[in-house]
């Protein structure tokens, strides 16, 4: 990975000083240390640019008044525990997770990035509790869409898991997922078939069993992951399989290579 449009922000693995009006969190040796692309560097104070991961946001995006922001600039923030952890597991394996992903999964994994950082830096500004209840909220669905995102291989990983791992009810969790076109336990399972499909239609997993890749993504068997396949694409895993090598074969270019030119 060396750039990610995830929508509301980006990731890359070397800081970019040419957008203004961004901030840069830059995770680098266990740490995360934030920049201005608005303001010069201090010496010593941009990350090296080999052993990065950098997310790159509008400065606009985030609920703080830019001047408390700027308290935390070059500073090295932990990313042993808290929301800091939280938000350096996500950068440190976003790039293997969004490879295969679509446009609407990139921007997902951009909203989760957004709210990991906001409440990131809330913490470290101990603003976390003055920001309002709806922000405070969304940062909170933010963090939870992450943790899903990442723990979607994991066959525990159930609305009762997420509730406890947040601290909050399961009650509370579900009023969080009201305002979503799915529940919590459908979120998942909409998300662990995605990422099935889209492991399913790679070329280099093509010799993988069906039943591998459900377990890879936390089915707890292939009947029941067929059946939810079948119920969410109108059609079984090996007959997605089928139908894309019968398109292979019969697409010309994948014979030859296709120029454009009508052939002779």
């Amino acid at each position: 990975m060396e750039y990610l449009d995830l929508g509301p922000v980006r990731v890359s693995t070397s800081p970019r000083t040419t957008d203004p009006e961004r901030y840069q969190l830059a995770l680098v040796t266990g740490d995360l240390v934030l920049c201005d692309t608005s303001h010069p560097y201090e010496a010593g104070s941009t990350p090296a640019a080999d052993r990065t991961v950098v997310l790159q946001l509008p400065r606009t995006s985030l609920p703080f008044r830019p001047e408390r922001v700027d308290r935390l600039l070059s500073q090295r923030i932990p990313a042993t525990r808290g929301t800091g952890a939280a938000l350096a597991q996500f950068l440190g394996s976003v790039g293997a997770h969004a490879d295969g992903c679509g446009e609407r999964e990139l921007a997902r994994l951009g909203s989760a990035a957004l709210g990991l950082a906001t409440a990131c830096l809330a913490e470290r500004l101990d603003v976390y509790d003055d920001l309002p209840a709806e922000a405070r909220e969304e940062a909170l669905l933010r963090q939870i869409d992450a943790y899903i995102e990442h723990n979607l291989a994991d066959p525990e990983l159930t609305p009762g898991a997420v509730a406890a791992r947040h601290h909050i009810s399961l009650r509370r969790l579900h009023l969080l997922f009201e305002g979503r076109p799915a529940g919590v336990a459908a979120t998942i399972r909409g998300r662990r078939l995605a990422a099935a499909r889209a492991d399913l239609l790679r070329p280099d997993l093509k010799r993988r069993p069906v039943h591998s890749i459900a377990a890879r993504w936390g089915f707890s068997s292939a009947t029941v992951f067929s059946r939810a396949f079948r119920q969410a694409y109108g059609t079984s895993p090996t007959e997605l399989r089928r139908k894309r090598v019968a398109r292979k074969v019969n697409d010309p270019c994948a014979q030859r290579t296709c120029t454009g030119a009508a052939p002779a």
